[in-house]
Order: C-alpha cells, then structure tokens, then sequence
C-alpha cells in the first residue's frame, strides 16, 4: 500500500499545458470531474493510462487492467478517474496539449536554424500531427483508438484544433511580417492557417494508411501545395474571387 500512495503523490504534480484541461472535462463525462476527493492526474500518470489504452485497446482495458498498468490499486485509481472515458478524456487531451506546445518550439528551433518558411510549418505540423500518429500507428488498436476518439473526445478534439489554428495564423503574420512569407492577397493568413491544419489532419486519415516513416514527407508535400500551389490557370481561364 505504501507504494501505491507514493506513486499517487508523485503524480499530484500537475502538467502546466492544462490550462484549460479541466473546464472542458468538467462538462464531459461525469460533469463533476474535480469533485473535492478527487484528485487532478499528472503528467505521469496520464503517460501510462495512455500507453495502457495503446497496450489494450479501448474495449479491452478495464479500470483493474488500467490500474495495475499504471501502477495503483485499483481503488487509488478511482481518485483520479471516475471511469474509463474520463480516463480516456484525460489522456487525449494531454497528449494534444502537449504536442501542441513541442510543435511551436520546434518550429521556433527550426527558424532559429535558419530554415525557410517550408521548413518551419512542415516542423510544427510534423510534430504536432506526426508524433501521436507515429506512435497510434504501431498500435494492434489503431482504427478502435481512433473512432473512440471521435466519437468520445471530440468537443477536446475541436477546442484543441481550434487553439492550433490561431497560433498558425500568428506565425503566418509574423513570417510576412519577417518578410518570410508573402499572402498574394486571395485568401487571410487565418484562411491559410485553417487549410494547412485541415491538411495536417487528412494527411493522418489518409486511405490507404500513410507508413510511418513517410508521414514527414507528406506533411512537406501538403504544405508546399498550400503554400505555394500545385497548378496554374489556363490563359483564358479566369481566377474565381476568394470567399
């Protein structure tokens, strides 16, 4: 027993990227989810909850099976988790949240290096879609994790997709700004910032299923296209006005 109650404070340090983690969840679930005796999972913790989803899958895991993965009792576990999908919640956002925030420091690192403008957005979206899909990919429960996903975590999904977004359109100002990157004036920089995270997210469902070793590659690949366009017009052709 005293293990288990070591591990448990040994998690109870929290994860800075959850800003707003627990507001979204609040209304998820259980509707109540930091109730007084409960206890807010730590970055720890929601690493090996999500390696145990990996390891099992979402049908195949129970709370017992998640608990010992972890290392609880299963009785420790409940003052973390009401219940699997809250689990489930818990351990996809923080997954997004911090991919998010290595995705912004890698672009800046990419900059710093003096990479061109291809480089620093196919860096951040390599990361930020990459990492999870690369490891979702050497999963024996991909397709099952991935409709769970959608159909459990979809609110967090679209606040997360939404938050990315709007730091894209920053680094696009910023790049023109920086005279990087130049918007021939037919689409805003939050219109592009929406096209290459649409991308980003086909490239992930893309059919048949991206390798992962090829998934850096088609990154560069949609954003180059987005960026810089794939086809010209015909000399009669006339170019229809951006909505």
């Amino acid at each position: 027993m005293q293990t288990h109650l070591w591990v448990a404070k040994k998690t109870r340090q929290f994860y800075s990227g959850f800003h707003s983690l627990s507001v979204a969840l609040s209304d998820g679930v259980t509707g109540n989810l930091m109730s007084k005796k409960m206890i807010k999972p730590g970055r720890d913790l929601l690493a090996r909850v999500n390696q145990a989803f990996l390891d099992y899958g979402y049908s195949g895991l129970s709370m017992v099976v998640m608990a010992k993965a972890c290392g609880f009792t299963q009785r420790a576990l409940y003052y973390y988790f009401s219940n699997k999908e809250e689990a489930f919640r818990w351990a996809l956002a923080a997954r997004n949240d911090m991919v998010v925030d290595l995705a912004l420091q890698a672009g800046q690192s990419m900059r710093a290096k003096g990479g061109s403008t291809l480089d620093i957005i196919t860096e951040i979206l390599d990361v930020r879609y990459g990492e999870t899909r690369r490891i979702l990919t050497r999963s024996p429960h991909t397709v099952e994790l991935n409709a769970e996903a959608f159909k459990r975590c979809r609110d967090l999904m679209i606040k997360s997709a939404v938050a990315f977004q709007d730091e894209l359109e920053k680094l696009i100002l910023d790049l023109q700004k920086s005279r990087m990157l130049k918007l021939n004036g037919r689409f805003t920089a939050a219109q592009v910032a929406q096209a290459l995270a649409d991308g980003g997210r086909a490239v992930n469902q893309s059919l048949p299923p991206i390798a992962a070793e090829d998934f850096s590659a088609r990154y560069r690949q949609m954003c180059e296209m987005v960026l810089y366009g794939c086809a010209t017009t015909t000399p009669n052709a006339k170019m229809p006005k951006a909505k």
